[in-house]
Parts: structure tokens; C-alpha cells; sequence
């Protein structure tokens, strides 16, 4: 294999395999020995040297390649299209994203550059899918963890025939309105799985969507039919395997054995501030192996297609493991002045630059323009895709036919349809039910859920026995039980959501749920907020959610959480009060399937309130008491979760006293928000004052009592006691106002 520091160079390639697009029936497994030559466009002296790096990163790779990990043989699948045009092909996903990037004046080329090549085998060769209907439930599954270079994606999705990406929509790359926006967008462009930017969020969103192939696989394929059968491959780079993220999921996956997730690890070794020397020495492959992986080196990411292609077909051999498939690369490749440094990572090559790599790489051809005979060749993905389907439709028909249940069961997972009357499975509770706290109510309702919702499955970081999640008639998701519902994230708050994400952006019937206690939303407020972004309806469920979880002390009471969460945009904070509220919290968790929910629960016992119900949960806001005509009370107490039976409690005592009481449940803030007017005014009146940033449902007449300092170790009573939070600071502060 010819090195990428030659001045010319020149490789013999093996003729790659039919497209899995072209037909279903062409073998993954025969091996071609017919080889043609190649001889590619010569690099310039300053390319070569970058291709070598400097000389502590030369040790380095020198290192790396002393040690016991495997590079891939050199061998093809099976034989098809000549190597000429597959180099075409690459150099045009090369420059579609210089040109979008150059045109915006605003991106990062440097990955697609170096990455092309396996994108190229990936989209045009290895995976299945139908461009015409993205959403086809078996087709293969592509993460960019490494979002910033996601002209790699577009120009895959263009090439490949998706509707989303047309010409029009690269040129206006990065701009007001685009289809192609700076990172990956599900909800912006069709044919994009998950939304990645933050690094190492994708490879965990991965690890989500090999998950529930596998979960949804050994739940319904049959030993005459494998019904679910697709793998998830994605691609990331040094900065995703920096974050911690990965590191958490990647743990996961191994431990369970995700034998249909291959990871590409992009090893240009370049970060924004430099070679990667500065900061991250770390063996990669060492560490993956003991994760669980299988790890296969490719050396030459940058021509060394056959080395691509035998490495993939290496790891679909390895069923029992997820692979890392660390491809070295050269970032910017083909660029004579900037490749392999830091400044291809961000910014535009430049009008001068980008002349000089269209004359490094032989490109005769104007901005975006996409060969004749490189469109033809990807145009056969289209009809190639159509068929894929077709052919899958008539198996699960034939499946449908021999297990019509499963078959049931299964679709709704995959067309998101909730079976009818679902809600009726919801416990309901009088207020001679006994105290109880909302953490175990809710463990009743995920109960009762899961009997009647085949898409529900979840679980918590290590806390299970004290967030309340087990699903009892289930057993544990594990490497050799991967149909049970319950999923052991171990202490991996920040992993547990992004995969969480995954799962519910695989199908839109799966119904993730994940625990911790609430104050540790820290650790995965990333992976919730890109939920939000998203639109990926995760179900939070967070215990111990106030002062009112005690001796612990403050490092484990929220205090300023609520408040954050309701600040942060698409996203539904429920903190329900009582059996009924929690109930009906869950209600509104399930059917908002473009929106996550957060649960706020109760370590301590609350009473069954009068009043409350499932159905004013789904207001957000609504009145639980009342003794005021003509919608005039002398004063409205408003509360949420353990507070409003303070509420309750205080509004009785001014009762006493001839005061006219309302009494406001505020379950939800953004739910209270989205009704109408009228319904509003008939649960807060205008006659209150406008609202206020800072207490916004109080008004600028109102009181608010609650904390604004962190807590305190001792009881929960004690607390609330010392910290003023009483129905009698209530009582005091009503007849101030009335």
C-alpha cells in the first residue's frame, strides 16, 4: 500500500462490491481477487510532509502501531464499479462540501475532506435504505457524532437522491431557512437520525438506536423470519472520544454486546487548537478493547478503500461486539498548504486554497457541479432503495399472516400509534387513599403503563430501588436477555440520556423512560436539552426533588433546577402533587412524543388531595378549590408538587375566617401557558397584576414563598420549619394581600 506522503501516488485497487441498494440478493460474503490499477493525481511536497505530521506525532503513530491491534487485511467483498469512479465519487463529496462551506464563508471542510472515502462506501455501497421514504423502519441507521463536518452528510444525502438536500439547499449551507443547517438537524433534514453538534452526543445516540434494533429484534424476529435486521454505523472523531459522554456509552454498549454497531473513529489527530499531542496521548484502541469492542486499524483512510471495505466486512463477522474501526486520515485531504493542521478544521480554505486543491486533485469542475457519470452512478439508489422496501413489505406481510399479534404489536412501535384506551391503564386515587410518596406512585403507574404500552422501557443510573423504575413483570435488558424492558444504566447520568435519545428517535412507538435523583440533571442537562432540541419525547423521571428529601443535605437538594427547566424551550416540567397528579403527568409524558417531560417526585409521603385530577393535569394549571363567587377570590394560593398541601392546608384555616380561597395547582407552567385566554383568566384572573419575570405567576401583587439558598441537612420537616415554608408563613403573607 503506497504511502499518502508519496509525491505520486499510486495503489492497486480491488474493484468494489455491488451496492446493498442495487439488490438484496447480492452476497456480503464472496471475496473477488480481480484487481485494476489507479494511478491518482499527484500531491504537492508541502502535502506530503503534513501527510507525515510532525515528529512527536510520527512517535506516536509508531506507537500505536508496535502495539497488538489489528489492521484490517487487505480484501473486497465483491466486484462492481471501476476504481476510477469511485475515486470521482470521492473527490465529488470533497468539493460539494469546499464549495458549500467556501460560499457561506462559514464551516468546517476539513472532516469531509478527509472522511469522504468512508462515506462514500458507507452511503453508496454498504448501507440499506430508501431515499423516497427516509422513515422506512429496517433501513440502516447513520449518526455524524462528529456534527461539524455534516457537508459529509449533505452531500451523501444529495448524491444518494434524498429530497431534502437538492443543489439549491448546499449552496445555501448554513443560511436563514436552509435544509442544511451548521450541525445535523432531524427535525430540519429528512434522512438526518439524530441531531449531533455537541461531541460524543451522537456516538450515544448510536449506542440508543443499536439498542433497540437489538431489543426490538430478539422481542420479534422469528427463527423462519428476521423481521428486524439493520445496523447503525457512525462516525466520530477526537473530540467525540474526549468527552466523557462516550466514554459512558461506549461502556454500555459493550457491556451489552451491540454486535450491529460499527463505529468509525476519524484519527486525523487534529482539534481546534492544534495537534491532538497537546492533550489526548491516551490509547484509544487499548481502551476500547476494554470496553468490550472489537478494534480493527485501518491505516490509510485516505485511499485505502479496500481496507474500508474489508473492515467493515470484518466487524458484520463479529456478532457479540460493537467495533471501533480506527481509520487514520489526513484532515483537509488534498489541500497543499492546509491539510493536517488546525486550520482546515473551522474555517473556509479560501478562494486561493481552494483553487490550489481543485489542481492538487485533478478537479476540472465548477463549484458544486456533479459529474455526469457520478450522478448516474448514485441514481440507481432510488429505485435500488424502492425495491429494498418492497421487498421487506412483502416479508412482514408474509409475517403478519404467521404471527399476527407480534406483527400488531410491532407495527404500532414503528408507526407510533398508542393502542386505544391506553389511559384507562392509569391508577387513579380518592383522598382516603393512603399518604404515599409521589416516587412510588409513579413506580405504579410505569407499572400499569407497561402492561398496556409495548414500546415503554427504561431505567435509572444505579438508583433503581430508590427512584422507583423497575418495571416488575420485566427482567433486565442484558447482552443475552436483550427483549426484557429493564435498562441498567449504571452511574452514567450523561450517557443514560443520550442513549435514551436514540431510542426514541429509532421509532416513534418507543417510549424511553430514564431515573436519577432530580439534582443531578447536572450531569445530563446537555443530553436533555438536545432532547428538547430534538424533539425526542424521553420521559425523566426525577426523585428526591426538593429540600424535602432531607438528610442528605444540599449537595443532593435541587433548588435552582425547576426554575432552569422551565427556562429551557420545548420542554414539559410536571411536578405533580398527589397519585392523581402523577398519574396524569404521565399522561401528558406519553402523548407528547416531540417533546420531552421531566417528573419531579417526592422522596417523602404526601397526602391524596381533594380536587386534583389527571385531567387538570393536562392544563398545566387548574383549580383544585375553590369558595369564591364570580371568579373574585380575596386571594389565590398557588402551588406545585409537596408545596400545595401547604397550600391546601393554609387556604382552610383562612377559610375559617370568612376569606374567600382559590386554590391553584400549577402542575406545568408551559402546558398552563398553551391554553387559551379565557381559560386562564378563569384560573388567574387579570385583576392579580401583570406577571413578573421573577414570579412570573404571582403578578406583581402577589407574595412568593419557597427558597432562593441552598439547604440543609436534617429532617424534612425540620427544613421546611427553619427555611419558612409552613401554612402558616402562608396564612401570614394572604392576609397582607386581602
Amino acid at each position: 500500500m503506497a504511502s499518502t506522503s508519496s509525491p505520486t501516488l499510486s495503489q492497486a485497487i480491488l474493484a468494489r462490491p455491488i451496492s446493498s441498494n442495487a439488490s438484496s440478493s447480492s452476497s456480503s460474503d464472496r471475496v473477488s481477487l480481480s484487481l485494476s490499477a489507479l494511478k491518482f493525481s499527484p500531491l504537492s511536497s508541502s502535502s506530503a510532509r503534513r501527510a507525515n505530521g510532525s515528529a512527536p506525532r510520527r512517535r506516536r503513530r509508531l506507537a500505536t502501531a508496535a502495539r497488538p491491534i489489528r489492521a484490517a487485511a487487505v480484501e473486497t467483498l465483491d466486484t462492481a464499479t471501476e476504481a476510477s469512479l469511485v475515486e470521482k465519487s470521492v473527490n465529488t463529496i470533497r468539493f460539494l462540501a469546499i464549495d458549500a462551506v467556501e460560499k457561506a464563508n462559514s464551516g468546517h471542510p476539513g472532516l469531509p475532506m478527509g472522511c469522504a472515502p468512508m462515506g462514500h462506501i458507507l452511503y453508496d455501497e454498504v448501507m440499506r435504505y430508501n431515499p423516497k421514504n427516509p422513515y422506512w423502519f429496517n433501513r440502516d441507521r447513520f449518526v455524524l457524532s462528529a456534527g461539524h463536518g455534516c457537508m459529509l452528510q449533505y452531500a451523501l444525502l444529495h448524491l444518494a437522491g434524498y429530497d431534502s438536500v437538492k443543489e439549491e439547499d448546499l449552496k445555501s449551507f448554513r443560511q436563514w431557512g436552509s435544509k442544511t443547517p451548521g450541525h445535523p438537524e432531524n427535525f430540519e433534514t429528512t434522512g438526518v437520525e439524530v441531531t449531533t453538534g455537541p461531541l460524543g452526543q451522537g456516538i450515544a445516540n448510536g449506542v440508543g438506536l443499536a439498542l433497540a434494533e437489538k431489543h426490538l429484534a430478539a422481542r420479534f424476529n422469528k427463527p423462519d423470519c428476521e423481521i428486524v435486521d439493520h445496523y447503525t454505523y457512525v462516525i466520530l472523531g477526537d473530540g467525540c472520544q474526549m468527552e466523557g459522554i462516550a466514554n459512558e456509552a461506549c461502556s454500555l454498549a459493550g457491556h451489552w454486546g451491540l454486535g450491529k454497531l460499527i463505529a468509525f473513529y476519524d484519527d486525523n489527530h487534529i482539534s481546534i487548537d492544534g495537534d491532538t499531542e497537546i492533550a489526548f496521548t491516551e490509547s484509544v484502541d487499548t481502551r476500547f478493547e476494554g470496553l468490550g469492542w472489537h478494534v480493527i486499524w485501518v491505516k490509510n483512510g485516505n485511499t485505502g478503500y479496500d481496507e474500508i471495505r474489508a473492515a467493515i466486512k470484518e466487524a458484520k463477522a463479529v456478532k457479540d461486539k460493537p467495533t471501533l474501526i480506527k481509520v487514520t486520515t489526513t484532515i483537509g485531504y488534498g489541500s497543499p498548504n492546509k491539510s493536517n493542521s488546525y486550520s482546515v478544521h473551522g474555517s473556509a480554505l479560501g478562494a486561493k486554497e481552494v483553487d490550489a486543491t481543485r489542481k492538487n486533485l485533478g478537479w476540472p469542475y465548477e463549484p458544486f457541479h456533479v459529474p455526469e457519470d457520478v450522478k448516474a452512478h448514485w441514481s440507481r439508489h432510488v429505485p435500488g432503495g424502492a425495491n429494498l422496501e418492497a421487498e421487506w413489505n412483502a416479508k412482514f406481510a408474509e409475517y403478519e399472516k404467521k404471527y399476527k399479534e407480534d406483527a400488531a404489536e410491532l407495527k404500532s412501535i414503528f408507526k407510533g400509534e398508542l393502542p386505544a384506551g391506553w389511559e384507562k391503564a392509569l391508577p387513579t386515587y380518592t383522598p382516603e387513599s393512603p399518604a404515599d410518596a409521589t416516587r412510588n406512585l409513579s413506580q405504579q403507574c410505569l407499572n400499569a403503563l407497561a402492561k398496556v404500552l409495548p414500546g415503554l422501557l427504561g431505567g435509572s443510573a444505579d438508583l433503581a430501588s430508590s427512584n422507583m423504575t423497575l418495571l416488575k413483570m420485566f427482567g433486565d435488558f442484558q447482552k443475552d436477555t436483550p427483549e426484557e424492558r429493564n435498562v441498567r444504566f449504571g452511574v452514567r447520568e450523561h450517557g443514560m440520556g443520550a442513549i435514551c435519545n436514540g431510542i426514541a428517535l429509532h421509532s416513534p412507538g418507543l417510549l424511553p423512560y430514564c431515573a436519577t435523583f432530580f439534582v443531578f440533571t447536572d450531569y445530563m442537562r446537555a443530553a436533555i436539552r438536545i432532547s428538547a432540541l430534538c424533539e425526542a419525547g424521553v420521559i425523566y423521571v426525577m426523585t428526591h426533588d426538593s429540600i424535602g428529601l432531607g438528610e442528605d443535605g444540599p449537595t443532593h437538594q435541587p433548588i435552582e433546577h425547576l426554575a432552569s427547566f422551565r427556562a429551557m424551550p420545548n420542554i414539559l416540567m410536571l411536578r405533580p402533587a398527589d397519585g392523581n397528579e402523577t398519574a396524569g403527568a404521565y399522561k401528558v409524558a406519553v402523548v407528547n412524543r416531540k417533546r420531552p417531560s421531566i417528573l419531579a417526585l417526592s422522596r417523602q409521603k404526601l397526602p391524596q388531595l381533594p380536587g386534583t385530577s389527571i385531567e387538570g393535569v393536562e392544563k398545566g394549571g387548574y383549580i383544585i378549590s375553590d369558595n369564591s363567587s364570580s371568579n373574585k377570590p380575596d386571594v389565590i394560593l398557588m402551588g406545585t408538587g409537596s408545596e400545595l398541601e401547604i397550600a391546601v392546608k393554609a387556604a382552610d384555616e383562612l377559610r375559617k375566617e370568612g376569606k374567600a380561597v382559590r386554590v391553584v395547582s400549577l402542575v406545568s407552567w408551559e402546558l398552563f401557558d398553551e391554553q387559551s385566554d379565557e381559560y386562564k383568566e378563569s384560573v388567574l384572573p387579570a385583576a392579580l397584576g401583570q406577571p413578573l419575570d421573577g414570579q412570573k405567576m404571582v403578578g406583581n401583587r402577589g407574595k412568593a414563598i419557597g427558597v432562593d439558598h441552598f439547604g440543609a441537612s436534617a429532617p424534612a420537616g425540620k427544613i421546611y420549619k427553619e427555611f419558612g415554608i409552613t401554612a402558616e408563613a402562608v396564612i401570614a403573607a394572604a392576609k397582607e394581600l386581602c
